[in-house]
């Protein structure tokens, strides 16, 4: 018995382990912010039906709606990177400076991970937890350099 869970241990952290190496050698250390707007999802996922089972308004079609719009995220991400990615390309070929256009995906990235953070704590407050509001000004004051810095790219490079 002892033997088989060792077997079964081993081959799991074969497993995660040829996951994480993939990751790394296909996005770079990157992946650890897809993983953790993944982990972010997760627990807006699980905070939001915490606080629909408190306020007693639990609903499958709102539940389905918020896997949906997780989803619709990802769907997002990927094409704000693929976007990035083909233009920068073509303007490569055409002898165009365009890389700025890389920031499309990480600005959006970016503006999601807030997002869903802030999203987490308002269903923990919700649900009746206190919050440090540092926590709160700080993702507000975040989000708000982030918008910035996107405006301010966009301006100059026009």
């Amino acid at each position: 018995m002892k033997e088989e869970f060792f077997k079964i241990f081993n081959r799991i952290g074969n497993i995660i382990s040829a996951i994480i190496t993939y990751l790394n050698v296909t996005f770079g250390i990157e992946w650890l912010l897809f993983a953790g707007y993944l982990i972010l999802n997760i627990l807006d996922y699980v905070t939001g039906v915490i606080k629909a089972k408190v306020n007693s308004t639990e609903s499958s079609s709102k539940g389905l709606i918020g896997i949906i719009k997780k989803v619709s995220y990802w769907i997002l991400i990927c094409l704000t990177f693929l976007i990035s990615y083909l233009l920068t390309q073509i303007g490569q070929k055409i002898n165009l400076n365009i890389d700025f256009i890389m920031f499309f995906g990480w600005f959006t990235l970016a503006c999601l991970i807030i997002n869903e953070a802030r999203s987490i704590l308002e269903n923990l407050i919700d649900i009746g937890i206190k919050i440090p509001n540092f926590l709160v000004k700080g993702l507000e004051k975040y989000n708000e350099l982030i918008e910035n810095k996107s405006n301010s790219d966009n301006n100059t490079k026009e």
